[in-house]
């Protein structure tokens, strides 16, 4: 069994429909460490070929992100300008998150950043309309 932190394209849906707002709401206190689905993919096809092995450690992305600046990052990257807004969220799974249950910085083995992930996926060179829409 692999754990993994967030996918980079959770992460991007989320900033997406965050964006269509005139004001960016954005959970206080929670961060996130986005990993690469393809990173992840590959860690299973490892996993897979080789000998049974349980439980084996969480795979994370190489860095821990604020909420606010994973959907700066993404305003930015699309050329939109919202203003964020942080939300304080109540509960026990709210809390989980700001404790960091969601996190393994002890296991940021991913390499591709969120930075590079929305260079590909997001940024639109200057006159030209990219695959994926902002």
């Amino acid at each position: 069994m692999l754990r993994a932190t967030q996918f980079h394209d959770l992460v991007l849906m989320v900033a997406r429909q965050l964006a269509k707002l005139p004001v960016v709401p954005v959970p206080a206190g929670f961060r996130f460490q986005p990993v690469d689905a393809d990173e992840v993919a590959a860690r299973l096809v490892e996993l897979t070929l080789g000998p049974p092995a349980g439980l084996v450690p969480d795979l994370g992305g190489p860095r821990v992100y604020r909420g606010a600046d994973l959907v700066g990052g993404y305003l930015r990257a699309s050329h939109r300008h919202r203003p964020i807004v942080p939300v304080w969220l109540p509960g026990k799974a709210a809390r989980a998150v700001r404790a960091g249950a969601n996190l393994s910085p002890e296991q940021a083995v991913g390499h591709r950043s969120w930075e590079d992930f929305l260079a590909e996926r997001v940024s639109l060179p200057s006159g030209s309309r990219s695959r994926s829409t902002a």
